[in-house]
């Protein structure tokens, strides 16, 4: 099984999400233009940004619209979409969550962050998810986590022993952190010998800047495509027989010694 992924590293305008959704809109256009696509992914947040204090105001009713959009995108690519992650208001809730849409436009499950990163406060304005995402896509096993989520080893593991073989990544990652960025994704991959997708933003929002470097890594730990700190569609190749093949000649998961690593 073989797939062509694209990211879309996009600059997002903060806690607007009417130019968000034009702006994605625009992009899967130009994407549309240049021949077949599988897997389309998106940056965290990608409709209000880190706009925290207003989500409130501006949260997705159930992720209605962002839905509509994500469904659109679908067909229009006839591809599969892992929607990145927008304000999801559920009740008196909002979520950080994603989508993932099938070829059809047919919702094929979602995930809500469950790690959240209280050094901005996140976790005051944002309710965690409890259960981890996971879906079948073309009959295959791939997993989505968001931004600081990659900190958290033991949780891309348990994905890996769930079965995936993609692990994708979306996230709003600042500059000052960018060798953190890619350390984490290339060990993650390497590690858990599968695909790393990781879908970063670029640009600035609420005084921040952020580091782009969109990536694929392969399940040797190498570096497949990668973008800068502009906007760009990223797009690579993945083979999954390639994680057939690593896991094989190296057989990490039947060597774990589990009952040593609990805590």
């Amino acid at each position: 099984m073989k797939w062509k992924v694209a990211m879309l590293q996009m600059d997002i305008a903060f806690g607007q999400p009417d130019n968000n959704r034009e702006m994605v809109r625009k992009y899967v256009a130009q994407l549309a233009q240049g021949g077949k696509t599988d897997i389309l992914v998106l940056p965290e947040l990608w409709d209000t940004g880190y706009d925290l204090p207003r989500f409130e105001e501006i949260a997705d009713d159930e992720g209605a619209q962002a839905k509509r959009l994500l469904r659109e995108t679908a067909l229009q690519l006839d591809a599969h979409v892992i929607g990145g992650s927008i304000a999801e208001r559920k009740g008196i809730n909002v979520y950080n969550t994603t989508y993932v849409l099938d070829r059809n436009g047919v919702e094929a499950g979602s995930y809500s962050k469950v790690h959240l990163y209280r050094q901005v406060d996140e976790d005051k304005y944002v309710t965690a998810g409890e259960t981890p995402g996971l879906y079948i896509v073309d009959g295959q096993n791939i997993a989505s986590v968001i931004g600081y989520d990659i900190c958290f080893p033991e949780y891309s593991r348990s994905l890996a022993l769930r079965g995936a073989k993609v692990l994708v990544v979306c996230a709003q990652w600042p500059h000052p952190r960018l060798h953190h960025w890619r350390q984490l994704l290339i060990a993650r991959a390497i590690e858990n010998q599968m695909y790393v997708v990781a879908c970063n933003r670029v640009g600035e929002g609420g005084g921040t800047i952020f580091c782009g470097h969109s990536l694929v890594v392969n399940p040797l730990g190498e570096v497949v495509n990668e973008g800068m700190q502009q906007e760009a569609i990223i797009t690579a190749e993945l083979d999954l027989a390639l994680v057939d093949e690593v896991r094989e000649q190296t057989p990490v998961f039947a060597d774990r010694r589990s009952q040593l690593y609990a805590l």
